[in-house]
């Protein structure tokens, strides 16, 4: 019996140890700040598409008479929506889109997306965004430019409409160092998980298969399988031993 019990419980171990190797670091998670950061991003960028949206609508405060061109005021909505769009796919650097392609993607569904695939276009555009907030700012303040209209007023320097100007763009400042932080965060937070991923031992040829539930292939669930059914055959072909009977 103690044979039997020790059999049983070596075959449990082994199907076990299939979905947890020995050694292995359990998934790093998503930090809360991190999160945060990421459903911040989208906030600051909000403020000014509300602002050119009622720019084009005449509720802004200031050029009221401004004759409007026939491409300009679809430009400007435009740019609100691609802005703000841009600004919620910071969003993937703490959702799982953001690892793994979803399922409504036509032939690229659940592949996982490369570490780079992500990290580079995000890091383009934090520093882009830094430098053209610290452009605009740096032109606000010397005047680099002159202003575009035929008013000489580019934007408003006093009053109300100056103040909700400033006030809906001066969230924008946050959105390139906030984007490169998440990226930040995102690499090593993938290169981590990769890094606790379970390998296959040197020698062994990698056995093609899909991820089973646990973190093993199903190649090892097989393997598993077959040392289990073993063990169970020598337990019933062992001879039981049988007591002496009571005389």
């Amino acid at each position: 019996m103690t044979t039997h019990a020790g059999d049983t419980a070596a075959a449990t171990a082994a199907e076990v140890s299939v979905g947890t190797s020995a050694g292995r670091k359990p998934l790093e998670p998503v930090p809360r700040w991190a999160v945060r950061v990421a459903h911040a991003i989208p906030l600051c960028v909000l403020p000014s598409g509300l602002w050119r949206v009622a720019l084009v609508l005449g509720l802004a405060g200031y050029d009221a008479d401004y004759q409007w061109a026939v491409w300009e005021r679809p430009y400007v909505i435009g740019l609100s929506v691609v802005s703000e769009a841009l600004a919620l796919l910071a969003l993937g650097l703490v959702r799982p889109w953001g690892e793994v392609v979803p399922r409504w993607v036509p032939g690229l569904h659940g592949r996982r997306i490369p570490i780079l695939a992500a990290v580079i276009p995000a890091a383009l555009g934090a520093t882009l965004i830094m430098m053209f907030c610290a452009y605009a700012v740096l032109n606000q303040i010397f005047g680099f430019v002159e202003p575009l209209n035929e008013s000489g007023e580019g934007f408003p320097t006093s009053g109300p409409a100056a103040w909700a100007l400033w006030t809906t763009y001066a969230p924008l400042l946050a959105w390139g160092p906030l984007l490169a932080i998440l990226t930040v965060a995102y690499h090593r937070r993938r290169r981590a998980n990769d890094a606790s991923a379970p390998r296959p031992d040197a020698g062994q040829p990698v056995r093609p298969g899909r991820q089973a539930r646990g973190g093993g292939s199903t190649a090892d669930v097989a393997a598993a399988a077959a040392v289990s059914a073993e063990t169970l055959r020598k337990t019933e072909t062992r001879p039981v031993p049988v007591p002496w009977p009571v005389r």
